[in-house]
């Protein structure tokens, strides 16, 4: 690739990420309500790895609990049609466990 081509390239992603950065900062959404809004979009159009990062994200950021994200798989099944609500129940209960996994790895035994 030549020199001004990379230019442009990192100029794009540049303007992307703002753009991208200033949607999520919008005040008429919370966070946790544009995560629920992605959520279903991306479930709905069948979109498994980027719905892994976001239930990852909603999850971590503690955006959204375990029980929401379980009543999320309730309501997009519904919605989104059965196969992909359980593919999204298989996401939650597999990012539930190895989340819990992990705090229970970094606790350490008891005692």
């Amino acid at each position: 690739m030549t020199e001004p081509a990379m230019e442009t390239v990192d100029s794009f992603g540049m303007i992307a990420e703002r753009q991208f950065a200033d949607v999520w900062s919008r005040p008429a959404l919370s966070v946790r309500e544009r995560l629920l809004i992605l959520l279903g979009l991306l479930v709905g159009q069948g979109l498994h790895e980027q719905t892994d990062v976001q239930l990852d994200a909603a999850l971590r950021s503690g955006e959204l609990t375990e029980t929401e994200l379980r009543e999320v798989v309730v309501f997009l099944t519904h919605y989104a049609g059965w196969a992909r609500g359980s593919k999204l129940n298989d996401q939650v209960e597999g990012l539930i466990e190895r989340v819990n996994q992990a705090r229970s790895d970094r606790d350490g035994p008891a005692g």
